[in-house]
């Protein structure tokens, strides 16, 4: 839904399970005009949606995606950015760090990515921009014990990600759009924080992704970095910084400083636990931790001692054994609890980061996409469970009272 002259405001379709088109179809006219009716009766509603690689193969038959378009049409619903992330399967198996397959070096992730592009460039409204979140470029576990390796990635990735730009040149020169690809930084990928993402732009992306440009297109070492800026954003995810312990404000200086654009802001929210002094209290709360220690995603664990110091977890099941050992003052872990919830039982959530995050907006008109990203409904410990559709509906409202109590510049 457009929320004000230039913000607009979705959730992500990867909650629904669905690999195939004919499965996010179904799930889309299911959900989509309900919500619609609840939240927008009058207004177009907006979708953020998720295709897997099988699935971006299937609606790009010309068939398919004239039906979707005129089921679009028909419905008042419009789609304004997609999720690039997952590859293969997200639901009802074992994804893991497996989610970060292929990465940013392999060929597979750019032509899977270039065909998101262009389903989006058939689907996007006219005038408004369109974005794409993509994995950070890979999983930094699998090259920390060679440099090496990993610096083929950091210049495999970069080339890759200038060959997709001349594709989004294109686009703009012949269609007017402007499409941005949004990294996606999380615990442990290769981009985990803001430092990283900087540092990643000034080594790699824009002089190695530059050169390319220049060579491949015979402009300007400057015009090419601007199109590299302008096409290669980030996606902010919330709970992702959280985890990390960064404050959306001092995120977005430090990447406005970078000529650095924030293209997509995903609402997230991740459990944060504060572990008690007593022991049995402590071995209580362990307990309470148990269940969301489940087997299908990654929930890295950053836990905060209380001179600042961060000690790194690859996954909450790897991270509990040492919980009631540990001298931290607060753990943080990567799972993505419904965000109209800011305290469960033992735990508190990162909401507070959420509000922080759309505050920091106010005056920050490059950001022009918002989409709820609350993926792991049939994972959650049943009691935090309701009916899908009310469940989205709470977490767009808690949003829409969020950002209508913002202060306003």
């Amino acid at each position: 839904m457009k929320l004000n002259q230039h913000l607009h405001l979705t959730y992500c379709s990867n909650i629904h399970p669905g690999e195939t088109w004919s499965q996010v179809q179904k799930n889309l006219q299911t959900y989509l005009p309900a919500l619609k009716n609840r939240l927008s009766p009058k207004d177009a509603f907006g979708i953020g949606l998720r295709l897997s690689d099988l699935a971006s193969r299937e609606l790009l038959n010309p068939e398919a995606l004239n039906n979707f378009k005129h089921w679009l049409a028909k419905e008042d619903l419009y789609v304004f950015t997609m999720n690039g992330f997952p590859y293969g399967g997200f639901h009802n198996q074992v994804v893991k760090d497996q989610v970060y397959a292929p990465d940013w070096s392999k060929p597979e992730r750019l032509d899977y990515t270039l065909r998101l592009t262009n389903i989006l460039s058939a689907l996007l409204p006219p005038e408004i921009e369109g974005g794409i979140s993509t994995v950070p470029l890979s999983y930094k576990p699998w090259w920390t014990a060679n440099q090496a390796a990993c610096d083929d990635v950091f210049l495999r990735a970069s080339q890759q990600l200038a060959e997709l730009t001349a594709h989004l040149i294109e686009l703009n020169t012949n269609k007017g759009q402007l499409i941005h690809i949004d990294l996606e930084p999380e615990p442990d990928g290769l981009l985990e924080n803001a430092t990283e993402v900087i540092t990643y732009f000034k080594d790699w992306l824009l002089p190695v992704g530059g050169a390319w440009l220049v060579n491949k297109l015979n402009i300007s070492s400057a015009q090419a970095e601007q199109h590299l800026l302008d096409h290669i954003q980030v996606c902010y995810d919330t709970c992702h910084f959280a985890v990390e312990y960064e404050q959306p404000q001092t995120v977005i200086e430090q990447f406005q400083a970078a000529g650095i654009k924030i293209g997509k802001g995903q609402l997230s929210s991740a459990l944060k636990i504060e572990p008690p002094e007593d022991l049995e209290n402590r071995k209580w709360m362990a307990a309470q931790l148990e269940p969301f220690a489940e087997s299908t995603y990654l929930h890295q664990v950053i836990e905060q001692s209380a001179d600042s110091q961060l000690t790194r977890h690859r996954d909450l099941r790897q991270a509990l054994p040492h919980f009631l050992e540990s001298t931290a003052k607060e753990w943080r872990t990567h799972f993505h609890v419904p965000i109209f919830i800011d305290r469960y039982q033992a735990f508190q959530s990162t909401q507070t980061d959420i509000t922080d995050f759309l505050n920091a907006l106010d005056g920050y008109a490059e950001c022009r996409h918002l989409e709820i990203e609350t993926y792991t409904w049939d994972v959650l410990p049943p009691d935090m469970k309701l009916d899908m559709l009310t469940s989205i509906e709470r977490e767009y409202t808690w949003v829409l009272e969020t950002l209508a109590a913002a202060p306003q510049s």
